[in-house]
């Protein structure tokens, strides 16, 4: 059996993936501040997230779910701290994971790294900079990863959903929020459960030949 461990698995598209992933029998283990995470950490904590991985020993899926949507404003009224909070949990959080999880998949030989990124972090949503920021640089180290596991029998690739109905995006702005969701040529947002089949392929054998690559879930939005 494998084991999938998954950051922001209490809710939302962690969630939706736990529940996914269950389903192909594999044994997930959430990681998450909130209660009734099967381990409450904080991913910011780069010694907590050690910690962790050394407690839970060698997993063979990662999905870093983990992630807030910071301050909504115009870049020249955004706080300092929002800005650096939104970095450090949407990108230290995956990287301080890749960095203590890895390691194992690469001694093992078989891997699969699934990293939550966003459409913003392609596209740039207004009012939203250190959200599209944060997410575009989701996207970079992932395909620096892709490449450096490309021999490893690891694979690494990332997901850019456009906007998908979860408690998370209940943070965001209404009118950023009617911004984003009016780009999305189905007209209609995501639900979590469609995210949860993509991350359930990508997480499997599956996907083969594919690392470092970028998946857009978006209904149509897309750019590039």
């Amino acid at each position: 059996m494998r084991t999938a461990l998954i950051t922001g698995g209490v809710s939302g598209l962690g969630r939706a993936a736990a529940v996914r992933l269950e389903a192909d029998g594999v044994r997930v283990v959430t990681l998450d501040v909130a209660d009734g995470a099967d381990l409450v950490v904080d991913v910011t904590d780069a010694a907590a997230v050690q910690a962790a991985a050394d407690e839970i020993g060698p997993v063979d899926i990662l999905v870093n779910s983990a992630g807030i949507v910071g301050p909504n404003a115009p870049l020249w009224q955004l706080p300092l701290d929002g800005w650096r909070r939104t970095f450090e949990v949407n990108v230290d959080g995956t990287f301080h994971t890749c960095r203590a999880f890895v390691p194992g998949m690469r001694e093992r030989g078989w891997g699969r790294v699934v990293n939550i990124a966003s459409m913003a972090g392609k596209d740039g949503n207004p009012d939203m900079a250190p959200y599209s920021a944060s997410k575009a640089a989701v996207i970079a180290l992932t395909k620096s990863l892709g490449k450096e596991l490309a021999t490893s029998g690891v694979l690494a690739n990332v997901i850019a959903p456009a906007v998908i109905e979860t408690p998370m995006n209940a943070d965001t702005g209404p009118e950023a929020l009617a911004h984003i969701t009016g780009l999305i040529p189905m007209r209609r947002v995501g639900r979590p459960e469609e995210v949860a089949e993509l991350i359930a392929w990508l997480a499997s054998d599956k996907v083969s030949f594919s690392t470092g690559a970028v998946y857009d879930i978006s209904g149509g939005r897309a750019t590039y």
